[in-house]
């Protein structure tokens, strides 16, 4: 398993428009092989931040799989232009501690 996180920072006064916008792309990366799960959170302090983790069944089933899909180009079209700056998308591995 693999977890994608990315920290976004939306433009000031385009937070609703931004969630709107998410909920349209959202089906566009469920579909893709090895998508697993999405969560979108907002962050408390800085209320244009949002923390996007996304679980993939592998590292390929994103950066190959989803970002050269057709589907990468209307998400970026949808979502991109909320961003500023662009994020910075990193991904980790299995908890080395967890809640069981």
């Amino acid at each position: 398993m693999v977890l994608e996180a990315a920290v976004l920072n939306v433009i000031g006064g385009e937070e609703r428009a931004f969630e709107q916008a998410m909920k349209t792309a959202r089906p566009l990366i469920e579909v893709t092989p090895g998508f697993v799960s999405l969560d979108l959170h907002r962050c408390m302090e800085t209320r244009n931040r949002y923390l996007l983790l996304v679980r993939w069944e592998s590292m390929d089933d994103h950066t190959i799989g989803f970002r050269h899909s057709d589907r990468y180009e209307r998400w970026r079209e949808l979502l991109h232009h909320f961003y500023e700056p662009l994020p910075l998308v990193e991904h980790y591995g299995e908890a080395l501690f967890a809640n069981d």
